[in-house]
């Protein structure tokens, strides 16, 4: 830890080196199955390869009658290390690929987990594309580190101290003489890091960058056609990639050019140890096997030290990795705590509530006070940046009101409007939130343990019983943002789920917008035959407000 530490210490960072240590630790902890399967084939292939280095120099003497024995033995021994090595390599390679994707995987899900249960502030810290790059590309860094570089370093330093051993029984001046240049590298690691550190999170960022104009490209494609500015997000993408690559290059300039001056040590130690045996062998002092050894030995020894300067960069991509991860974790999660729905009819009340986002642009919602009286049916209405959304967010307890209080209520008890009290309302949003997949899947989301009857109620109650005639009904296929219907069969099927979810206040952003007028007051009627509902409308339509009992001016 002392070593990494003054290492990394270099550069400066958000989080000590002592707390993401201890992160990854964590990560580490989550996966030891892996992590103990990997040292352990690794301290076996580091057996194994010792052992064939003898018995190459065994068979190599024997076949120039340097010590008596059979040769055919000799290449047999030979031939079973051999097998074992292969054996090793094929369990390396099915550990990676089997348990590697379910380590990445449960990561992912735990990270998601986590992000889904943070507070939600209405204007997020980090673009969903760089999230999504973090969900991807730096837990694969981690997963990888924990799971098969660490591990690694083990057998890599078994590697070292066994083949160092040997050696030095055979010949301990040129053990010495192998390991001599080693501090000099180490020296030159706490440079090497530093700098190897800086230009990484610059790759990283713009690595995000490039992904999110990618996404946001993509996901608005339509908008971006109409508007005729496709050139224009390709000269985005250009600009950033542009960007991205100076950063490779400059990363890849600094890392060839280390990797020269490492490999240029190594190589002049190999050429010594080269010249020393040649000279013990035609001295006499050494065999033609032990040659073929002392040479095997010093690749051996050199090996494992270049893989152990190969750690510095595999270090700075993993703590590069881990803080852009614990950047996500930073995010403070919801206490879910009072999720039992009250018994409907719910109303909601709102006491002096002021809110403001963190622009310095003051209060949104200023001093409000209102009931939502159960089972009444309220319309809101109020020009674009009056707080219609806004208020929408503070009754789903998105966004914590400034000032004043919000509370559920109904005929026996009140509880404070909470994260925890979500689990009453049920919300509609303004535009197409259907999820590629199909009409079923998107209904599952409302209600998961829902029978094929009570999804075939709720679109009838929805007035989007047209699926139920589609050729393949609730099967029927949908692609991203609801393709392949129109949007008012989207927001009417997107309806259909908000009532599968079966709660006493039910908030609708606009969500008829996209329908014609007799869908639309059918589809009210069937809403609000139930008298048992509390039913709040953001709308401008005409036909909304008149199905409701009172009216609510922002």
């Amino acid at each position: 830890m002392g070593i990494i530490s003054s290492l990394l210490r270099t550069q400066k960072s958000r989080y000590g080196t002592r707390r993401i240590a201890l992160w990854l630790w964590g990560a580490l902890r989550g996966n030891r199955l892996q992590s103990g399967l990997n040292a352990a084939t690794g301290l076996a292939g580091v057996a194994v390869d010792l052992a064939s280095v003898w018995a190459v120099q065994r068979a190599v003497d024997i076949a120039v009658g340097a010590r008596p024995g059979s040769l055919g033995w000799a290449v047999g021994l030979m031939a079973l290390f051999i097998a074992c090595s292969f054996a090793i390599s094929v369990s390396r390679v099915w550990i990676k690929n089997i348990l590697g994707i379910k380590a990445q995987n449960r990561m992912q899900q735990q990270m998601l987990d986590r992000l889904l249960r943070s507070e939600w502030r209405g204007k997020e810290r980090h673009h969903s594309g760089d999230v999504i790059n973090r969900l991807e590309q730096d837990v694969a860094t981690v997963v990888g580190f924990v799971t098969e570089t660490l591990p690694g370093t083990l057998s890599v330093g078994a590697m070292f101290v066994g083949a160092f051993v040997y050696l030095l029984r055979m010949d301990a001046v040129l053990a010495v003489i192998t390991v001599a240049i080693l501090p000099v590298f180490l020296l030159a690691s706490r440079f090497y890091i530093g700098r190897m550190r800086k230009f990484t999170r610059r790759v990283r960022r713009s690595d995000s960058h490039v992904q999110s104009i990618l996404q946001e490209t993509v996901q608005h494609r339509m908008l971006i056609k109409t508007l005729e500015c496709g050139g224009l997000m390709v000269r985005r993408l250009d600009a950033g990639q542009a960007s991205l690559r100076r950063h490779v290059r400059r990363r890849t300039v600094f890392s060839v050019f280390s990797n020269l001056m490492v490999n240029g040590g190594f190589s002049v130690g190999y050429l010594v140890a080269f010249l020393w045996s040649a000279v013990r062998l035609s001295q006499g002092t050494l065999t033609f096997g032990g040659m073929t050894a002392f040479l095997q030995l010093v690749y051996r020894i050199q090996s494992p030290a270049r893989d152990l300067t190969r750690l510095a960069p595999a270090f700075v991509a993993v703590f590069t990795a881990a803080e852009r991860l614990m950047e996500l974790e930073e995010m403070p999660s919801e206490r879910l705590d009072g999720q039992e729905p009250l018994g409907a009819p719910c109303g909601v009340r709102l006491r002096g509530v002021s809110y403001a986002y963190d622009d310095g642009d003051g209060n949104v919602i200023d001093r409000l006070s209102f009931d939502f009286r159960p089972g009444t049916c309220t319309a809101i209405l109020g020009e674009t940046g009056a707080g219609k959304t806004t208020l929408v967010r503070l009754m789903l307890a998105l966004v914590r009101p400034t000032e004043g209080s919000i509370e559920i209520y109904n005929s026996r008890e009140s509880r404070a409007v909470t994260p925890g009290a979500r689990c009453n309302f049920v919300y509609v949003p303004q535009g197409n939130t259907l999820l590629s997949g199909t009409v079923r899947t998107n209904l599952l989301l409302g209600g998961p343990e829902a029978a094929e009857a009570d999804m075939r109620e709720a679109l009838r109650t929805a007035c989007a019983d047209f699926v139920l005639s589609l050729p393949d009904g609730l099967d029927t296929k949908v692609t991203e943002g609801g393709g392949g219907l129109s949007e008012g069969q989207a927001q009417r099927i997107a309806i259909a789920r908000a009532l599968l979810r079966g709660r006493s206040v039910m908030l609708f952003d606009e969500a008829t917008s996209a329908l014609d007028p007799s869908t639309e007051r059918q589809l009210l009627h069937n809403i609000l035959s139930a008298s048992d509902k509390t039913v709040i409308f953001i709308t401008h339509r005409p036909a909304v407000m008149e199905y409701c009992d009172q009216t609510l001016r922002l």
